[in-house]
């Protein structure tokens, strides 16, 4: 009979509800309506008094206690034939397994909720916490609030949940409100209606009941229901123009359920001190006949102080459904209740009617949710499903949008001109910063200054031109306490008094209301949350990453009203985050972690630095292995490697492009014009464009170092070094060996007078680097490491990269390169491995430079910006298109103008996978960097393979640093 349904049947039954202008229940499986019903009924009638009396009650469970204890549970659906069930604190696994048990001895299948407003963690372990809907309030887009109410339905379904007790549409307009605050929208009656309507269409949409609560408003009370009875004191017309207001929007719009809250509101309840969710008048008169709700009314647990203060167990369950509800939810007494309520029945107290129409709406319930066709939840991969890299990308969409920039005088954020400014970090609060602070040191050199006594913190920030302070409470879980302290607030008005000062808020927004001005702040930013994400997004915002979005939802005194926020612009810093926000799998990526688990185990490399960016988003930064073989320091992204040859396209390079720009040199200009030196040379006519395409007959390179050796002992000649710096001996090569002065021209003369090769063809070449050194050092007076710092790196936020890094680094962040036997005869710690630049104070113009991953990153991407990064054009992108173009290609010349390219045939540096648009380097020391303007991604790969022997080239035979290039790209989803 049930198959012989047709679709037009059912159709046409939903259609006669609604031209008797009866509300379409939300309950109602529209295309299946007549077997919805056909089941209902069947299941109905099949059943005992005390079997229908036993689907009103949901009783919580918590996964987490004991065998016994959750065993209880078994009698309550074997004997009184419970309806549902409520899982409370636990993990996945478990409630798993539990769930499965409880549905396989249960006649009726049950209904299970669950209290998941931010997601499954809100009870769970080993779940994912999405932003507290205080949060979500700040965001523009309601689309990724509804996305976010549809991951979590997923979750929800995956854990065998039907019904979320979510969302909450309560507008707190009580700052002081105890048991609200974080887990409301705000206080706008917009604004927490659009949220809490999409928030439930997501849910809906993957068919989980969303359950709108406290009805009718429990946002402006200041005290908690679970401990006492609040009282709302507004008249009848306030609650229905405000606290009503979003239950309409969302009934209108096929809400499935409503929880009634324990509040006490004489307006609308005359008895005194009775609570609203045993008031017939709440319950009935206005929630189901004014409002015309139709799907399920569920009360607020039971065993609340607001409710259980008020009758006994048993009475308050029966009271409740008197008042119209349908699940009584957490009674402190289910089989008390179920005889109260049985005998209420025989009574005539309760009518079948009136019985039947709560199991029969709970039945409709059942069937919406698949319940008619139950299966028990797969435990199989469940941590893995309920942990995808979904629920991480929509976090950090959901913090991105939300941050809210409420003061910025001055245009004081993002940060620029980093160049000019000294950055001091002060935390305070009662939870760790450490998060933030290690973010905002990915954009330049950010001190944390703390103290004891506000007079060293004082004293200590003299140094400093601008103060970042955070305050950072608990981010456990939305009650905790999110104030000031009165102390902190002391030592927060007297360093904004003295600085320049950002205020980053990682807590309730209310903490702003104890400040008493904010005058002497020149910018502060809302974060709301102490998660991890909100504190890495909180630091790229103020650093122009990413751009503020966010308005606040909540009003903070005169200053800061209702809707506050301003907007700012991207500096086209990188940002840091998920590949699959810039299109790219993750789990292909950690493919990569394979090949480098190969690199070290067969001793290619002691350890690296890895970085992969897309689109301006780093997306992979992982480090790898020790500094050593002996393993004594792990690798962290803090540490400096020896750039070796990428120091050509990072120093040398950007300072000839930037003379290119100014209009001193073109890629035609010769040698013989750029250096007296050279101008009746054999290399007078050699230009720019085809020495730094090594097409200009110049010899690899010359060991100048041989010839400074003792013939006999092969060290260093007396003739040539000391040990200790004199005026005569004043270039240093390593910690206790100084070079003559006069070497450096000298050794100008050695590349003047070489012999050029015989024939023209392409051969890679340091020499040019060493002309090019010598010409801009001559025309600025300045070394190559006072320049870069100067024109390049301090405005770029590059605080980790530069020459001599024993003057600028702790020698315990220098990765060594090398035990050198055949020229300086000690392990090369802190100095440049090769010798040529050692023979010029350790400042080359082919090597030298050293740096992490972050900031070679940082200069690949300023090339990717067509030369702008961080608010400034360093290099015009005309220019650099033309560097990067390989003029001499059909001479079987790959490189570009100082840059190399993809191979032309089957050898090269690269996966032989990449857009010829594409350029980079290789270091001798184990280094490598690619950027890729087409699919916009760099690459970035640094290691001392050259440790302790330079003779190991298992990195190089073995095409390590191409195999990971060719994963990356293997990692795009085209």
């Amino acid at each position: 009979m049930v198959d012989s349904i047709t679709g037009a049947q059912s159709d046409s039954l939903v259609t006669q509800l609604v031209e008797k202008n009866k509300p379409l229940s939300p309950l109602i499986v529209k295309d299946e309506y007549d077997i919805q019903r056909l089941w209902v009924d069947s299941i109905y009638n099949r059943m005992t008094l005390k079997e229908k009396v036993g689907q009103l009650f949901m009783v919580d469970v918590f996964s987490s206690k004991s065998k016994k204890e959750t065993d209880k549970i078994k009698s309550l659906i074997e004997e009184y034939h419970i309806g549902g069930i409520i899982f409370s604190k636990g993990g996945p696994q478990r409630q798993a397994k539990l769930n499965n048990e409880y549905q396989e001895i249960s006649k009726v299948p049950l209904l299970i909720g669950m209290d998941a407003e931010w997601g499954l963690a809100m009870r769970l372990d080993s779940t994912k916490a999405f932003p507290w809907n205080m949060t979500l309030g700040a965001i523009q887009d309601n689309g990724l609030i509804e996305e976010t109410g549809r991951q979590i339905a997923k979750h929800c379904k995956r854990l065998g949940v039907h019904i979320n007790f979510a969302p909450v549409v309560d507008m707190n307009t009580n700052p002081k409100n105890p048991i609200i605050g974080n887990r409301s929208f705000g206080e706008d009656k917009d604004n927490v209606t659009e949220k809490a309507l999409a928030f439930m269409k997501g849910m809906q949409k993957e068919g989980v009941l969303a359950s709108a609560k406290h009805f009718p408003g429990h946002g402006d009370t200041d005290s908690d229901s679970h401990k006492t009875l609040p009282t709302i004191n507004f008249d009848e017309k306030r609650i229905d123009s405000i606290e009503l207001y979003p239950y309409r929007k969302l009934i209108a719009d096929g809400l499935s359920s409503v929880m009634v809250a324990h509040l006490n509101i004489p307006s609308l309840e005359p008895r005194s001190g009775y609570p609203s969710s045993i008031s017939k008048n709440v319950v009935t008169n206005i929630l189901q006949d004014s409002l015309g709700f139709e799907g399920l009314v569920i009360t607020d647990a039971l065993n609340m102080k607001g409710a259980s203060n008020f009758k006994a167990p048993g009475d308050i369950d029966l009271a409740a459904l008197k008042a119209g509800n349908d699940i009584l939810l957490i009674s402190e007494d289910v089989p008390l209740a179920s005889q109260k309520i049985i005998s209420a029945y025989y009574a005539g107290d309760i009518t079948e009617k009136r019985l039947s129409r709560s199991v029969k709406k709970i039945l409709l319930a059942k069937y919406k949710v698949g319940l008619h066709k139950y299966e028990p939840v797969k435990t199989d991969y469940l941590l893995e499903e309920l942990n995808s890299t979904a629920n991480e990308v929509l976090h950090h969409k959901l913090v991105e949008n939300s941050l809210t920039l409420i003061k910025n005088d001055r245009a004081i954020l993002p940060v620029k001109n980093l160049d000019l400014k000294k950055v001091a970090y002060v935390s305070l609060g009662d939870d760790s910063g450490e998060v933030f602070l290690e973010e905002l040191n990915k954009y330049t050199k950010v001190d944390w200054v703390k103290g004891n006594q506000l007079p060293d913190i004082l004293d200590q920030l003299r140094n400093y031109n601008y103060v970042i302070v955070g305050l950072h409470k608990s981010n456990d879980n939305p009650w905790k306490d999110y104030k000031f302290k009165d102390k902190e607030l002391v030592w927060l008005y007297e360093i904004a008094r003295l600085n320049n000062t950002v205020l980053s808020v990682f807590s309730r927004p209310y903490a702003m209301l104890d400040l008493q001005t904010t005058t002497n702040f020149e910018g502060v930013l809302m974060a709301y949350q102490n998660s991890t994400v909100a504190q890495q997004k909180a630091a790229q915002l103020l650093f122009g990453a990413i751009e503020a979005k966010g308005k606040l939802p909540v009003s903070l005194g005169v200053d800061f009203p209702l809707g506050t926020g301003q907007e700012t612009r991207s500096l086209k810093r990188l940002t840091y985050g998920i590949p699959e926000t810039v299109g790219m799998n993750s789990h292909k990526l950690e493919r990569i972690d394979s090949i480098v688990n190969i690199a070290l185990r067969e001793d290619m490399t002691p350890g690296l630095q890895l970085i992969v960016a897309r689109k301006g988003k780093v997306v992979y930064n992982k480090n790898y292995g020790y500094h050593t073989y002996a393993k004594s320091r792990k690798v962290k992204s803090s540490d400096i490697y020896d750039l070796a040859s990428l120091t050509k396209i990072l120093s040398t390079l950007p300072l000839t492009m930037e003379l290119k720009d100014k209009g001193i040199l073109s890629l035609d200009t010769r040698v013989g014009e750029m250096l007296p030196l050279f101008k009746d040379s054999n290399k007078k006519d050699i230009t720019i464009r085809s020495m730094l395409s090594h097409y200009a007959r110049l010899r690899a390179w010359i060991p100048f170092y041989l010839k400074t050796l003792d013939t006999v002992t092969s060290r260093p000649d007396k003739k040539y070094y000391r040990t200790k710096r004199t005026d005569d001996f004043n270039i240093r090569v390593t910690g206790n060996l100084y070079l003559r002065s006069d070497m450096k021209d000298s050794l100008m003369l050695r590349i003047k007078d070489s012999e050029l090769r015989s024939r023209l063809s392409y051969k890679y070449s340091d020499l040019p680097y060493y002309l090019m050194k010598s010409f801009i050092e001559g025309h600025y007076g300045n070394d190559l490491d006072a320049l870069t710092q100067q024109h390049i790196y301090k405005a770029m936020g590059a605080s980790n990269m530069g020459y001599l890094p024993l003057n600028k680094f702790d020698k315990k962040r220098i990765v060594p390169t090398e035990n050198d036997q055949a020229y300086r005869k000690e392990t090369i710690h802190g100095y440049v491995h090769d010798q040529g630049a050692a023979m010029f104070g350790g400042i080359g113009g082919h090597a030298g430079l050293f740096a992490n991953a972050n900031d070679v990153a940082k200069m690949m991407q300023m090339y990717l910006n067509g030369g702008y990064y961080g608010g400034k054009q360093f290099i015009s992108s005309q220019t650099i298109d033309e560097f990067n173009t390989c003029t001499y290609c059909d001479k079987r010349v790959r490189r570009g103008v100082g840059f190399d390219k993809p191979q032309l045939g089957d050898v090269g540096p690269t996966c032989g996978c990449i857009s010829m648009n594409s350029y980079g380097h290789s270091g001798f020391t184990g280094t490598f960097t690619w950027a890729d303007p087409d699919e916009e991604i760099i690459y970035v790969f640094l290691s001392n393979r050259t440790f302790p022997d330079s003779a190991n080239r298992k990195l190089i035979s073995n095409d390590i640093r191409s195999e990971i290039q060719r994963l990356i790209y293997d990692a795009i989803n085209y």
